[in-house]
């Protein structure tokens, strides 16, 4: 099993997100679809079911998005990535958000890719290139720079499988210490009721 460390501009394209020149005119029956922060889920996916819709034409094509894009958050302290999982149609990433698409699919997996940028090492990388102070921002080029561990495609599809898998785990953790919770405040509420 070999292994190779490669920066992400190897393997991916890194793009800024569509800059808009004012605010956004929502349009219920627009053309185009944006991908904005809020579009963007704890479980490091793209929630594409609500998205904005502007009326806008002449985007070129490059500046669509496609079902395996990943979408990282630019700015701010949280600074991860999330990947779409379904077509999204016509639509783009806004600005601040960067767009990172894989270059070549038969050795990356992007949801490799995805689970790789939100892990602790690329994370410290990343904040250790910041530039600002008061809101800390991710450029282009820091995440290009950023080294990945690529191992072989069957490796990558377990450690994407694991983590999917733990972080399912997690939330049934979760619900079933909220039940518990629930159970032992009812208990106590009928003992203090005399019950």
């Amino acid at each position: 099993m070999s292994v190779v460390k490669i920066q992400v501009k190897k393997i991916a394209s890194v793009q800024m997100g569509y800059s808009f020149r004012g605010r956004l005119e929502v349009v219920g029956s627009g053309d185009l679809a944006v991908i904005q922060m809020k579009d963007l889920c704890d479980d490091h996916t793209v929630d594409c079911s609500d998205l904005v819709k502007v009326e806008m034409r002449g985007v070129k094509p490059h500046h669509l998005v496609r079902k395996g894009d990943l979408v990282m958050r630019s700015r701010g302290q949280v600074t991860t990535s999330a990947i779409v999982l379904e077509e999204p149609g016509n639509a783009v990433v806004a600005a601040p958000l960067l767009r990172i698409r894989i270059d070549h699919p038969g050795k990356v997996l992007p949801e490799y890719l995805n689970w790789y940028i939100n892990q602790r090492d690329a994370q410290a990388f990343l904040h250790s290139r910041a530039i600002g102070t008061a809101q800390k921002m991710i450029g282009k080029e820091a995440l290009e720079e950023l080294e990945v561990y690529v191992p072989d495609l069957d490796r990558q599809n377990n450690i994407v499988e694991m983590a999917s898998l733990s972080a399912r785990e997690q939330v049934l953790l979760h619900a079933l210490a909220e039940k518990r919770d629930q159970y032992i405040s009812e208990l106590l509420m009928q003992r203090a009721k005399g019950e």
